[in-house]
């Protein structure tokens, strides 16, 4: 097989010994993945213990301050906002997973097709694209709401179907480059079909950069979650929600703004973190990058 394009780097080089090596001394890559690894440990920890019930209300304790019985606070309802916290990392990833998934699947898909058929079904593939792309995911969930009403599952398919375009986009212009090179023009004369020559050539060779493109989407989609639920039209009560949290806390940001300051460092430590790790994932599978390194 020849070389890859240098603008479509390869998953191969995730198994190059000298990857991690290279990671380990990259910055972004580093301080995004203790950053992300915290997010999933927090949702993990969350199924099996918190320091107090989540859902359980006293009215008594309400609005107490950071201690050693409550180490961030209650709320408004003498929730322990540390116990909120940790089962809303669990609402942010189930909502990231579900919602990047949709996108991956359905517009990798779509992406491939186009790139293989060319033609009208890739013209068509892509003005599909650019209409979904009209329709960003709170404005899609708004117009869920009003027909199926509020709930956790709309706002899933709404930020799905925003990261569909995304992934179509991004998979039909890697995949145009790989389909230019001269190993695909070998396997045509060997006889195969154009679904073997995208399966067993042209998506091994792009996941890289999917890979890299879905820690971006993750991060989108947190942002969409805790946006939606800020607005009531995600997560509903009693399950906690880093975005509702906000919404809550709005009218005590004078009585008690630590209500609002730690659900909005979550999400932006979340986000965060998403972002680094994908900007490292980007320079160490840019064979450009890599080289230079």
């Amino acid at each position: 097989m020849s070389a890859l394009p240098a603008a479509v780097p390869s998953a191969a080089a995730l198994q190059v010994p000298g990857f991690w090596r290279r990671a380990m001394h990259h910055r972004s890559f580093v301080i995004g993945g203790v950053l992300t690894l915290l997010l999933v440990l927090a949702a993990i920890v969350s199924l099996v213990w918190t320091p107090w019930s989540p859902y359980e209300m006293d009215i008594a304790s309400k609005l107490q301050k950071p201690s050693a019985a409550h180490w961030l606070g209650t709320d408004t309802f003498g929730r322990d906002v540390a116990s909120l916290l940790l089962v809303g990392a669990r609402a942010s990833i189930l909502v990231g997973v579900i919602a990047v998934g949709i996108g991956l699947t359905v517009g990798t898909a779509l992406g491939l097709l186009a790139a293989a058929r060319r033609g009208w079904v890739e013209e068509a593939i892509m003005r599909f694209a650019d209409f979904s792309m009209a329709f960003p995911a709170i404005l899609s969930a708004i117009m869920m709401t009003a027909v199926f009403g509020a709930g956790i599952v709309n706002a899933i398919i709404a930020i799905g179907i925003y990261n569909i375009p995304t992934f179509a986009r991004i998979t039909r212009a890697s995949a145009n480059a790989i389909w230019s090179r001269e190993y695909i023009a070998a396997a045509r004369a060997c006889g195969k079909g154009s679904f073997a020559i995208t399966m067993q050539h042209v998506l091994p060779n792009i996941s890289a950069v999917l890979i890299v493109q879905i820690t971006i989407r993750f991060a989108i989609a947190i942002l969409a979650e805790a946006a939606l639920s800020y607005l009531g039209l995600g997560t509903q009560p009693p399950q906690p929600s880093w975005g509702r949290m906000l919404s809550e806390a709005q009218t005590m940001m004078f009585q008690a703004p630590l209500l609002a300051v730690f659900p909005g460092v979550a999400i932006a430590l979340a986000v965060l973190g998403l972002n680094l790790l994908g900007d490292g994932l980007r320079d160490l599978l840019d064979p450009r990058l890599a080289r230079a390194r």
